[in-house]
């Protein structure tokens, strides 16, 4: 059997999705802060692939979603380079070897070069986390099952507006298979400390 090798995907973990303050907070975003960093911890222990995924925006909100464009108006723009609203937050900094990919939709996978550089790194499972579960988690997820993947989606370091709409949605995708584990869970399967 071909040993698994696996990477960590951590989407949208930026400060105008997860700060107080933010313009598209998601309420359950921060709480995940220390779960997404225990994890984080235990891939780069491994030295194992990361890959922070982001959300990035043209100033004049030219590659915005349609039915966003009034928000992003209003809220004038969100995750546009070069403002603090599109860092990712200073818990999870990428360092150096870390790949950082930039989307302009829901999906990690969409016009994006993600599935490229998983198969160069012989990725076979992704390990999902970040926000939020209904949109970009899930495109994410339902993607990367279409490309071949197996995934892990880990429970306690996803994010969703409620605790409801996160619950629904785990439901839904570990129906078609995805391994939905928490952090702990996770990392004792590996025979991890998590420390």
């Amino acid at each position: 059997m071909k040993e698994e090798r696996l990477a960590l995907v951590i989407i949208d973990m930026q400060k105008d999705f997860v700060l107080p303050e933010a313009p598209l907070r998601i309420a359950g975003a921060a709480g995940t802060l220390p779960a997404i960093r225990r994890l984080l911890d235990a891939f780069r222990a491994e030295k194992r692939p990361v890959i922070h995924v982001i959300r990035e925006h043209r100033t004049d909100g030219v590659d915005v979603e349609a039915f966003r464009m009034e928000l992003f108006t209003r809220q004038g723009g969100f995750a546009v380079p070069g403002t603090r609203g599109v860092e990712i937050v200073d818990e999870l900094k990428p360092l150096e070897g870390e790949y950082v990919l930039v989307k302009r939709r829901f999906s990690a996978f969409m016009q994006t070069e993600l599935d490229f550089m998983l198969r160069r790194l012989g990725v076979t499972r992704l390990v999902v986390c970040g926000t939020q579960y209904p949109v970009c988690i899930r495109t994410t997820i339902f993607d990367a099952l279409a490309l071949g993947y197996d995934v892990t989606s880990v429970v306690d370091a996803t994010s969703a507006q409620t605790e409801e709409v996160a619950a629904s949605n785990i439901r839904d995708i570990a129906a078609m298979g995805v391994t939905c584990q928490s952090v702990a869970d996770f990392l004792a399967e590996r025979g991890k400390s998590g420390g």
